[in-house]
């Protein structure tokens, strides 16, 4: 083949390529309705978060917490894990906000300030919430309380003289 030839080939072969990427696209696929169910995203989650794989499980919990207010907690718990401290607590204030009842919101977020050392007023108030709306977990609502509690003591320093001789 000569030269001219040659060049003439690999020219027309550009300009088709051009013309490929220009003019045609590749087909795309648009899912407007979401195939999981709300259920399934929080199962998503869960199992991301159990192979530490905490930033999958978030995305998972939020598209789950459109339609279920039990993922907050599960959001919560996530960002817990992150300390992301202002995340975590906004979402177990929105799980609280969104079913008054679940205990295990009202214990976690009394956790966190326990952590944190803030609102600790607050954190025994919502630990015995938790107390009052499942007894059954009572024990562990309970070591949460006690510690706050314990926290919440004046700290009391030795204040003993030594004795010099």
């Amino acid at each position: 083949m000569s030269q001219i030839c040659r060049f003439r080939l690999l020219l027309l072969l550009g300009l088709c390529a051009m013309i490929f990427q220009v003019g045609c696209s590749l087909p795309r696929i648009t899912i407007l309705k979401d195939p999981l169910t709300p259920e399934e995203h929080l199962n998503l989650g869960v199992a991301y978060e159990k192979k530490g794989e905490l930033d999958q499980a978030i995305a998972e919990y939020r598209l789950a917490a459109k339609k279920l207010p039990l993922a907050y907690l599960y959001l919560g718990n996530a960002y817990f894990q992150k300390k992301e401290w202002v995340e975590a607590e906004r979402s177990y204030k929105k799980a609280i906000d969104k079913n008054p009842k679940n205990a295990d919101a009202h214990n976690n977020l009394a956790w966190l300030y326990y952590l944190r050392h803030v609102n600790l007023d607050l954190a025994e108030r919502l630990a015995l919430k938790a107390i009052e709306l499942d007894p059954s977990k009572e024990n562990i609502y309970k070591d949460t309380l006690e510690k706050i509690r314990e926290l919440k003591k004046p700290q009391s320093f030795n204040t003993s003289k030594t004795q010099t001789s």
